[in-house]
């Protein structure tokens, strides 16, 4: 026995009977032909019948076509039979085998062709789409504009190596006024500008700008310090256009021996090309902050500015203050510090051409997806 008859022992019957056609036309030269043919038509039989009982998907297809064309299917194991077969019968038993391959092939095609058609007529019931039903209209909703607008000025400074610093909203009167600077005497410390909490001799308050979050750092962390200070403040002014009672500062602060008004300004600048493009350009201009000295109002190129490019004021800043830093136990002698800030929703005013700042409170999702969706 060959070893490719040994190879189909368990084979079914049929099978078992084509492993053995050089022994059949060796046995019965005559009627031998004739046994081969009936072996084959068994075989297309067998197959036929899997088709129908065992194929009801793609994988027990695959299952049945293995048996008759894999590596050890009964048609494989007949095709390696032939070169045990005699010179003679090779011609007669291959044209029987190749057409009882090709009937099997053409068996396995059609059943292929009608899983698919299954598969597609399910896909079209399971997934049809009523048109005329109505839609569930729910957005997706997105991030405030705001809220965005802090956090690209804010990784701006964490990919110059910066830290982020936060502190309460509810502040008392020496971290928001005294420790920077500001006499009592200063307008700014009056009702009119600021949110007391009654009563009014616990001096707390809600902070006017994130200024006290840098006096705090100055006061916990070690020297040398670079910090930026992102969040919501509060002043009261009459709700318009360009003014709202809660808005949101970025303020910026580092402290270090040497630094001067040039690492201050090489600082903005690149934060304005970081925001509006390399063609962006500041300019300072002369001015009062009790907190800094000297002080300078920051002004922006702003080139795509709507009705052209023009100049834009955009925040403060200057040298801090050598009794800031005393205030915070630093000796001025030896450390020295610049300090910015500016309003969050002025810079998306107008670096989005935004014109009214309603839009930026009133929650209409329309305004929000004009800004993208993200998450």
């Amino acid at each position: 026995m060959t070893d490719s008859v040994q190879e189909h022992e368990n084979a079914p019957e049929s099978a078992h009977i084509l492993a053995r056609i050089a022994e059949v036309l060796k046995e019965n030269p005559e009627n031998g032909l004739e046994t081969v043919r009936e072996a084959f038509e068994a075989e297309c039989e067998r197959a036929q019948k899997a088709l129908r009982e065992h194929a009801q998907d793609f994988d027990s297809l695959k299952e049945v076509r293995l048996g008759f064309f894999g590596d050890k299917g009964s048609l494989s194991l007949a095709n390696r039979q032939m070169r045990d077969l005699e010179n003679q019968h090779k011609g007669p038993v291959g044209k029987l085998l190749g057409k009882a391959r090709a009937a099997l092939t053409e068996a396995i095609e059609t059943r292929t062709a009608e899983l698919e058609a299954e598969r597609e007529a399910r896909i079209l019931a399971e997934e049809a789409v009523d048109v005329t039903a109505a839609t569930a209209r729910h957005s997706l909703g997105g991030r405030h504009p705001v809220a965005l607008m802090q956090e690209k000025l804010t990784d701006i400074f964490v990919g110059m190596g910066w830290e982020v610093a936060d502190g309460p909203e509810l502040e008392s009167e020496w971290y928001n006024f005294d420790a920077l600077n500001i006499k009592p005497d200063h307008p700014a410390r009056e009702m009119q500008d600021t949110f007391y909490v009654e009563p009014k001799e616990t001096h707390l308050l809600l902070r006017t700008h994130t200024s006290p979050v840098q006096m705090r750092s100055m006061l916990t962390r070690e020297l040398p310090l670079y910090i930026v200070c992102p969040g919501q403040v509060y002043r009261t002014d009459e709700l318009d256009a360009t003014h709202t009672p809660v808005f949101h500062q970025i303020e910026g602060l580092a402290v270090d021996k040497g630094l001067t008004m040039a690492d201050l300004k090489g600082t903005l600048e690149y934060m304005a090309r970081a925001m509006f493009g390399e063609d962006a350009k500041i300019r300072l201009r002369p001015n009062f902050f009790p907190f800094t000295e000297p002080s300078a109002e920051l002004d922006l190129w702003h080139p795509h500015a709507k009705g052209g490019p023009q100049w834009i004021e955009w925040g403060g800043c200057g040298m801090v203050h050598p009794n800031v830093l005393r205030a915070a136990g630093i000796d001025p002698n030896v450390y020295s510090g610049f300090a910015f800030g500016m309003g969050i929703e002025r810079t998306l005013m107008f670096r989005n051409n935004v014109l009214d700042m309603h839009d930026m409170i009133e929650g209409d999702i329309r305004f929000s997806e004009q800004f993208g969706m993200e998450i």
